[in-house]
């Protein structure tokens, strides 16, 4: 084996004359330079990033515009020290490219980063597509090795995305109970067993699922997330929202965290559980933020591009949790479609649910419209197209009252569930239709017309397919509890 950099001349790089004569505030300067239009003309690339595996040889390709210099940390095995570092050559619009010769599936790795004024940061590869256990380090990983037997060809399209019946699981919840008579409890794997009973005699696992007749199970964020560590899993409880590395498998529900490809392996073997049960997938996907921004890839890499800012220089905050990202920078859009399409191709997902799209642009959720018919037309889109707070023109906004600029993406119609049980918010005490509160029938109604004569300031429906109707999700009070609290008797 041996490695080979590509040295290729490269004249659109920040010269080091310019870090040299912009001195002076040097970062608030290049947040500033990243942040524009010009930047993202003159540096954006739409070639492919990440570890390029063939066996013969592996490319390990980064986009770092900023960086004066990259390394790539190679490690003894998985979790031992390091082994060796190698220069990545310089290659076109801000990129950094290695070529290592010969078969380096199953190789740890990271990037250590030299910046303009000497601040060396090592990161993960933001197109990691499996780590070590926590995330903790890149993987170069054969993809053949990861797929199940019986493995082939996507679930025959479905005729119409009106038809759809979703029912939502956080796979932990779905199996951990004592209980559960589920062997692999909280586990993928666990969703998918069969012949499995509770206490009481009821069905579980996939046979419960079978007899909800459902036709899509949509569940909770299954990418990679940062609050529980995979190697003591119960110890720790989260939901998934708190992204970390967005195209690998969440580790903790993996029988064995420590090997790359078993979560990968087991994720697959549950998908092909459930489509061989004729049920769908959906997944959560959370792009809308991380879950520290300092501490992610994607920041350690380019600082100050991925993220949103606000005039005065702070981050958005439109999610709720410190940060947004944006969604309108070319490499921003690049890297959400990048993502939603390999997690299509490679694991032959049926639909996406895209938490707090509101916070994504107009343009992006239409590019990834346009990338998944290339692969499969009948593939849901869906999302809370809410209206947040971030600095985002209201007319480039992935809301309800611009569903009319997003053919094939569909939005919840929180309009639907108030009406029907009343608002959760003030402590939940208000009441809806079921529970008497007077006049609603017709705002039922009009919510029950597939965006037919519905206002438009409310949500700007085109197509039925554009609204999901529900009135209870993982967010806010369960329908029981809802009821319980708002009932007037």
């Amino acid at each position: 084996m041996y490695i080979q950099v590509d040295e290729r001349k490269r004249t659109d790089v920040l010269s080091t004359t310019y870090y040299q004569d912009n001195s002076d505030n040097l970062d608030d300067r290049l947040e500033q330079f990243v942040q524009s239009p010009v930047f993202d003309k003159k540096y954006s690339f739409d070639g492919e990033l990440g570890a390029l595996y063939t066996p013969q040889r592996t490319i390990l390709r980064l986009w770092a515009p900023t960086a004066l210099s990259v390394e790539v940390i190679v490690y003894e095995s998985l979790y031992r020290k390091e082994k060796k570092r190698h220069t990545m050559g310089k290659g076109g619009r801000g990129t950094h490219e290695l070529i290592m010769i010969g078969d380096y599936a199953g190789t740890a790795y990271k990037y250590a980063i030299t910046f303009p004024d000497g601040k060396v940061v090592e990161t993960v590869d933001p197109y990691s597509y499996a780590t070590t256990a926590n995330g903790e380090r890149s993987v170069i990983m054969d993809a053949v090795n990861t797929n199940p037997k019986r493995w082939g060809a996507r679930l025959e399209p479905i005729a119409s995305p009106v038809d759809a019946i979703i029912y939502e699981l956080h796979i932990r919840d779905f199996t951990i109970s004592p209980t559960s008579g589920i062997a692999n409890k909280g586990k993928f794997l666990g969703v998918v067993e069969q012949g499995t009973l509770s206490a009481d005699g009821d069905k579980t696992g996939l046979d419960y699922l079978k007899e909800l007749g459902v036709t899509h199970v949509q569940f909770l964020p299954m990418a990679d997330f940062s609050t529980v560590n995979e190697l003591k899993p119960l110890e720790q409880y989260n939901w998934g929202y708190d992204p970390q590395n967005f195209n690998v498998p969440e580790g903790s529900y993996a029988t064995n965290p420590y090997q790359p490809e078993v979560r990968i392996l087991e994720m697959k073997e549950m998908i092909q559980g459930l489509h061989d049960a004729g049920i769908r997938v959906i997944m959560d996907v959370v792009y809308n933020h991380v879950y520290l921004p300092k501490l992610h890839a994607l920041e350690k890499t380019v600082p100050g591009y991925y993220f949103r800012r606000n005039e005065d220089g702070t981050l958005c905050n439109g999610t709720g949790v410190g940060n947004d990202t944006a969604s309108e920078r070319f490499m921003m859009r690049k890297y959400i479609i990048d993502s939603i399409t390999y997690w299509a191709k490679n694991f032959h997902l049926d639909g996406f649910r895209f938490d707090l799209m509101g916070i994504h642009d107009i343009e992006t959720m239409n590019e990834i419209r346009i990338a998944l018919d290339e692969i499969d037309p009948s593939i849901i889109m869906l999302g809370e197209g809410w209206n947040l707070n971030t600095n985002l023109p209201p007319s480039e906004k992935a809301v309800q009252q611009n569903a009319d600029r997003m053919p094939g993406v569909a939005h919840f119609n929180d309009a639907l569930r108030e009406a029907i049980k009343g608002s959760d918010f003030d402590s939940g005490n208000d009441t809806g239709f079921v529970t008497g509160k007077p006049f609603m029938e017709g705002w039922v109604a009009t919510n029950l017309q597939g965006g037919a004569y519905y206002p438009a300031n409310r949500g700007n429906y085109k197509e039925p397919a554009q609204m999901v109707q529900y009135v209870e999700a993982h967010d806010n009070l369960t329908l029981y509890d809802k009821l319980k609290i708002s009932m007037p008797w």
